[in-house]
């Protein structure tokens, strides 16, 4: 796959070459440059016949995309499971707007609430939609061997933590693909009422990663193995790393 990106040579058989300025994949509408440099040409890769400049076509996805990419993520998750690596978790939940949801994947001890950190091993669906990659060097659309190899070239050290065996959660984690891939995600959300503490354990809420999808009307979600002894506990993130950078860390931004 080419990249597609600012500064890309293209053709368009009524304008000639021309050089890409602004680019949507979400939408799928670029902009473009075709001699003038005072103007530019809005186009749509799903209708416009782009190409690249050695004239090989620009194909772009008519479904809706994920707004989200947890779902791609759980995929990668069930794979690397079968693949010995069962100490891999993913955490997922919302922001505090309730517009977008974070996702966290961590290795080796299985503690929901004290997670370990690796940098470029968390995220949020506000990042997803305007770049669409987990940022492993990973490109947009990429299957999901391909997101496994990216992974694995990223941070070889901290997949090799991954590997071991946790019969539970993984036997947990692939009933939870089986019912809910590749439209729908799970969201490890407690909500209190009022601040309080929880009385029961409700069904684990599931959110389509499609914005055309219908809510989940499958089977109910239950929490993953060890989640029932920290129902009554008060759930915090986990304590950062000391930062002396001066750069603001994505996980402290409440948006």
């Amino acid at each position: 796959m080419k990249a597609l990106a600012p500064g890309t040579v293209i053709f368009h058989r009524h304008r000639g070459y021309g050089v890409i300025t602004t680019v949507n994949l979400l939408t799928g509408w670029i902009s473009a440059r075709f001699g003038s440099e005072s103007r530019t040409l809005d186009l749509n890769l799903s209708t416009d016949e782009v190409q690249f400049a050695d004239g090989e076509a620009i194909l772009f996805r008519r479904a809706p995309p994920d707004r989200m990419p947890h779902a791609r993520l759980m995929a990668v998750v069930r794979a690397l499971h079968q693949a010995g690596y069962q100490k891999l978790y993913l955490y997922s939940w919302p922001k505090p707007s309730g517009l977008h949801w974070r996702w966290h994947l961590f290795t080796g001890q299985r503690d929901w609430m004290q997670r370990s950190w690796r940098e470029g091993w968390y995220g949020s669906g506000a990042d997803y939609n305007s770049n669409p990659v987990m940022g492993w060097g990973d490109l947009p659309g990429a299957t999901t061997e391909e997101l496994i190899h990216a992974l694995a070239k990223f941070d070889p050290q901290g997949l090799a933590q991954a590997l071991g065996r946790d019969e539970d959660h993984t036997a947990w984690f692939a009933s939870v693909c089986d019912a809910l891939l590749p439209g729908y995600m799970y969201s490890l959300d407690m909500q209190r009422p009022n601040g309080g503490p929880l009385t029961e354990m409700p069904a684990v809420p599931v959110i389509p990663v499609r914005a055309a999808l219908p809510p989940y009307a499958g089977p109910d979600i239950t929490w993953p193995p060890g989640w029932a002894g920290l129902w009554s506990k008060v759930h915090v993130m986990p304590t950062p790393r000391i930062n002396l950078s001066g750069v603001p860390d994505e996980r402290s931004l409440d948006y």
